[in-house]
């Protein structure tokens, strides 16, 4: 069974003679972080105010939250939160004045609003800053203050669209932190519009690949490698003066392998494999440091997916 909180069926938008968004069909479940990859021009931004009713669709359907966003765009919107890729606050006023006037917007109770305020300003660390003017806080203060504001009437599906983009390492740490805490114990879904794969892989459950309007692939990155063929691997560290021993078991049980700084890289090693592979090399009595996965990243699926798109 699934908890579906977007679905979509031949969902498509043209501008003029162009399609936006071709045939749309995908599915979004509660409480996942979801992906969704692709260049600018793919048809992200589209498909986001698609799914808002912010834009009507051509043709196909769609249902958020239980709703049609064609039909029911404003009761829709006040349960979905949206964060785009150059957020704007006021930065003459304070960050408290900012979410107390979007809270005030998105209808929260007037009696509510100061608690909600505090609550949502600790959650996002701005509570020490609260009453400074915005235009004094560093751009990473900034895109969190963003975030709080998208989040402030509580939605139950946030749309962020390139979320860390210009952010510093630590300040982009922040902002996957504060995501994955929203999704695993904040329960809310969240809709990630990106073209940084290093991003996507560190912070999303499953993703899409959108190329000129078309969802050409849409899964887990594991999901989506063995869909393309991608070779699972192992990558092992082993005492130098045992390299070339080890390499003769390996060729013993019908595996290549590869040298690189005394790391054995053995492609086509599955999960399921892995265990007999190591037990037979600790065995033989080599010693062995460190053994991890070597997996296709985001990166190499993503291209792979774009090159077949244009085969």
């Amino acid at each position: 069974m699934t908890n579906a909180v977007i679905t979509t069926h031949g969902l498509t938008r043209k501008f003029g003679e162009k399609i936006a968004v071709d045939g749309l069909t995908l599915e979004v479940q509660a409480g996942e972080v979801f992906g969704f990859l692709g260049h600018n021009g793919a048809g992200k931004t589209t498909t986001v105010r698609l799914l808002n009713g912010v834009l009507a669709a051509q043709s196909g359907t769609a249902e958020v939250l239980g709703l049609s966003p064609a039909k029911d765009g404003p009761a829709l919107r006040r349960r979905t939160g949206v964060l785009t890729e150059t957020p704007s606050v006021d930065e003459r006023l304070t960050a408290r004045d900012n979410l107390r006037i979007y809270a005030d917007i998105y209808g929260v109770p007037r009696e509510q609003i100061r608690q909600h305020v505090d609550d949502i300003l600790a959650m996002f660390e701005l509570s020490d800053r609260a009453n400074d003017k915005v235009g004094g806080y560093s751009k990473g203060m900034k895109q969190r203050l963003a975030l709080a504001r998208a989040l402030i009437h509580k939605p139950d599906l946030l749309f962020l669209d390139e979320p860390t983009s210009g952010l510093d390492p630590v300040a982009a740490k922040q902002v996957r932190d504060l995501i994955g805490h929203l999704s695993r114990d904040e329960g809310h879904t969240v809709f990630i519009c990106t073209h940084n794969l290093t991003e996507a892989q560190r912070i999303c459950d499953r993703v899409g690949v959108m190329e000129q309007g078309k969802l050409l692939a849409i899964g887990t990155p594991s999901e989506l490698a063995r869909q393309l063929g991608g070779r699972a691997g192992l990558e092992i560290e082993i005492a130098p003066d045992q390299v070339e021993q080890a390499r003769g078991i390996l060729h013993g049980l019908a595996l290549d392998s590869t040298v690189e700084h005394d790391l054995l890289n053995i492609p086509g090693v599955d999960r399921e494999s892995t265990p007999k592979v190591l037990s037979t090399l600790a065995t033989a009595g080599i010693s062995i440091y460190r053994a991890a996965p070597a997996e296709p990243s985001l990166e190499d699926i993503y291209f792979a997916i774009h090159n077949r798109g244009l085969s």
